[in-house]
């Protein structure tokens, strides 16, 4: 690819991006109680549509009020005022020539029981993470196992979450499917070990995620745009490798790839690490078993990572880099030398400062 390449335009569907940078998502704690995020919170995805991103999404929106919080204080998408919150954000970001995407999740056994509505925690399998958790310093609690009415009701709440998103005007929806959260808990075997149709092979581990899809699918209109997030580590137990092999994650993208999806979006923690044992990126596994358009994210902080990133993706995503620096998307234009961030210095996401 050229070295332009960053700022060339790029088709996704029906939509023509102004360059190949994007916003990537981002969880958050940041709803005063009304899982509405705070006003600077918003303002903050308005400015970087503003300041070049052509891509700009949203904090994790968790998708229903029973068991699908993880984190305190986390925005959701479900009633007419949340959407009318988001209204004028979405609007706003399509002023400035952006495309909006909203990331839908599930925490699964991410979470802990006191700050979910219904006191309780879901999970393919009753198997925790290892670590404890950061936010609590106490172990995770066991999960209940999903009963059949429990996962019809979890694909519920993904699609009226899909629905308040269409309401509000987003361009996109993104099903977040990476990271240890539920769509992740059920592909992976290291959190699944169910017997029934949802666990043991690798279809029958994708058979969750595959009913989310269709019937999320069936909500969005054919003119906007329907993502998918993968990726091979998640926020507890990083070391672990989620996917046993590459084998196992490339027939995983291969049926992703069967899907109503219009882009698949690789999150890594580097995206030059190499995967699976192999000399190749998780990128490039990915690019080898599908033609869907890529994202990818992790570690890309300048231009010459973004770069290089996008040889084998088609759209650079940045988290703490584009999170710290307003103006990063023209930082890289000019090739500025910018800083690799560490996480913590990224903690401003999860105070009540107001970002920058």
């Amino acid at each position: 690819m050229s070295d332009n390449i960053l700022f060339t335009p790029f088709q996704l569907k029906s939509l023509t991006l102004k360059n190949r940078i994007g916003v990537a998502p981002m969880t958050r704690m940041s709803s005063p109680g009304d899982s509405v995020p705070r006003q600077d919170v918003l303002d903050f995805l308005i400015r970087r549509a503003k300041n070049g991103a052509a891509v700009v999404y949203t904090e994790a929106i968790i998708t229903d009020y029973e068991s699908a919080q993880g984190y305190p204080g986390q925005a959701r998408m479900l009633t007419q005022r949340q959407i009318d919150a988001w209204q004028p954000v979405v609007k706003a970001i399509q002023n400035e020539g952006s495309v909006a995407v909203m990331q839908m999740f599930h925490c699964g056994r991410m979470s802990w029981p006191e700050i979910n509505p219904a006191n309780r925690v879901i999970a393919p399998s009753p198997i925790t993470p290892k670590q404890n958790n950061p936010l609590t310093q106490k172990p995770y609690p066991v999960p209940d196992e999903m009963t059949e009415f429990d996962i019809n009701h979890v694909i519920n709440g993904f699609v009226e979450t899909a629905k308040g998103a269409v309401e509000a005007g987003f361009n996109g929806i993104e099903i977040h499917g990476a990271h240890g959260y539920l769509i992740n808990n059920f592909l992976s075997s290291y959190s699944n070990q169910r017997t029934d149709s949802y666990g043991g092979s690798v279809e029958n581990r994708f058979r969750f995620a595959h009913e989310v899809i269709q019937a999320v699918h069936k909500v969005v209109p054919e003119d906007r745009l329907l993502a998918f997030r993968i990726a091979n580590w998640g926020v507890a137990d990083m070391e672990v490798s989620l996917f046993e092999s590459k084998a196992e994650y490339q027939a995983i993208i291969k049926m992703l790839s069967k899907e109503p999806i219009d882009v698949i979006s690789v999150s890594t923690y580097g995206y030059k690490d190499k995967a699976f044992g192999t000399d190749q990126n998780v990128a490039e596994i990915t690019r080898e078993v599908t033609d869907l358009p890529l994202m990818i994210c992790g570690q890309i902080y300048d231009r010459a990572s973004a770069e290089d990133a996008l040889k084998s993706a088609d759209i650079a995503l940045s988290g703490k880099s584009i999170l710290l620096n307003p103006n990063w998307v023209e930082d890289i234009r000019a090739g500025k030398e910018l800083p690799l961030y560490k996480s913590e210095e990224a903690n401003i996401a999860y105070t009540d400062e107001p970002l920058p």
